[in-house]
This record gives structure tokens, sequence and C-alpha cells, in this order.
């Protein structure tokens, strides 16, 4: 009967503690996410091309993001290209907002980003607005971005784009490489238009640290410093960022 009874007992705590897990409710998804990330890099390339004449540069951004996909954010950086094109600007501030959703295993992302650069004083202004459209499918994503203002100063470049193609893939531990393919064309403005092409590997420490190195490079030499160096040549950027 002893036996019996202790079988009885722990029969009745197992089912007592299914019950329990049963009933308690999971932890409901957040109405919304707010983070805050920080960095820096060697050199800011955005699409192939050095935004801080291949000197390193401080980043740091804000993002918000609701459970019914809709998102905003900014993010800002250290540049020197303005000054070197006769302006007084020295920081780059975007602004951008969208939604993003799934269609089965296709993911979608629309929104518009708005380029800033307080204080700069070129004869073509180069704040510019693009709206993007990106699906993603697998590790894979292309996104097209379409410029509905001038083109960071470019003279009647409005109506500019970019179309570029990239992957993710995770090698465990961590470890992802990323490799990316864009077109940017400059309308009215073909001797600057270009193809970039990078290559990175990203390395997750855990507690929103992460760190890349990435070969990068363009296939234009017209971009250049006011000491002629290429703004678009083949080089390493190794950069490191911390989310909270």
């Amino acid at each position: 009967m002893k036996l019996k009874e202790t079988s009885l007992l722990l029969a009745a705590l197992a089912l007592s503690g299914t019950a329990l897990a049963q009933s308690t409710p999971a932890t409901p998804e957040p109405d919304y996410t707010l983070s805050f990330n920080a960095g820096a890099v060697s050199d800011y390339r955005y699409r192939g091309i050095s935004q801080s004449r291949l000197r390193p540069a401080l980043q740091a951004g804000a993002d918000f993001a609701h459970k019914s996909g809709f998102y905003v954010g900014t993010w800002g950086s250290t540049i020197r290209w303005i000054k070197d094109a006769g302006g007084d600007a020295s920081i780059e501030l975007d602004v951008y907002g969208g939604y993003k959703t799934t269609l089965g295993a296709f993911g979608i992302d629309v929104g518009a980003l708005r380029y800033l650069y307080p204080g700069s004083s070129l004869p073509v202004s180069p704040n510019t607005t693009e709206l993007y459209a990106a699906g993603t499918w697998g590790p894979a994503t292309l996104k097209y971005s379409h410029a509905v203002t001038n083109l960071f100063g470019f003279a009647n470049s409005k109506d500019s784009y970019y179309l570029d193609l990239s992957a993710s893939f995770d090698l465990g531990s961590g470890y992802a490489v990323v490799p990316h393919v864009g077109y940017q064309r400059v309308r009215n403005n073909a001797g600057f238009s270009y193809t970039d092409y990078s290559l990175s590997l990203v390395k997750d420490f855990g507690n929103g640290l992460t760190a890349s190195a990435m070969l990068v490079g363009t296939d234009n030499d017209n971009y250049r410093a006011p000491n002629g160096r290429n703004l678009g040549r083949s080089g390493l950027v190794l950069g490191v960022k911390y989310t909270f």
C-alpha cells in the first residue's frame, strides 16, 4: 500500500504540474520595441563610396518598431565629404519610417528615408529623400531605392535610383557572412553612376555587441578627395557596434 500511495502521489503531482504549465499564459508579444545603437568604423562607406575621406567615423541611432509592422528611426554619422566639397556640415542625420510584413516565406519592407546634412551650404542641397521597397526570401534581400529629390548634391538628379542585392549566411558560433552588390544610377550625371560590391564577416558576441570586417569597393574612380585619393577604391573596413 505504501508503494501504491507513493505512486499515486507522484502521479498527482505530475498532473498538477502539467495543468499549471498549461494554464500559465505565454509571454505576450510587446506592443512595441525601442532600441539604441552606437559604434565606430575605420571608414564610413555608403554604397561603396567613403563619406569620411577614408578615415574613421563615429555613428549612433535609435529605432522604434510596433508589432503591427510600422517602424520609425534615426541614425547619424560623422562625415567629411560636405566640407571637402566646400560646405560646412560635419554630420549626416538620417530619419526614416516604413512598414514590414510577411507573406508566407516572403518578407516585404517599404518606407521613406530622408538624409539631412545640417549646416551645409553647398550650391545644390545635399539633403535627399528616397522611397524604398525591399523583398526578402530565405537569406537574400533585393531592394530598390528611388530619389524623389536631387541626389546628394548632384544637380538635376531627381529620379536617380539604387538597386542592390544582399544576403546573410549564418556560419554558426555567432558568425555570419554577408555578400552584397549594388548599382547606383545618378541621373544626368552618368560619370558618377557605378557598381559597388562588398563581402562582410560579422561576429555577434551577444549582449548587443557585434564586430565586422568588410571588403568593399566600386568600379568608379571619379569620386575623389581633395588630395586626389579615390573614395571608391577597394579597401578593408572594420567596425564595432553596441545595441541596447
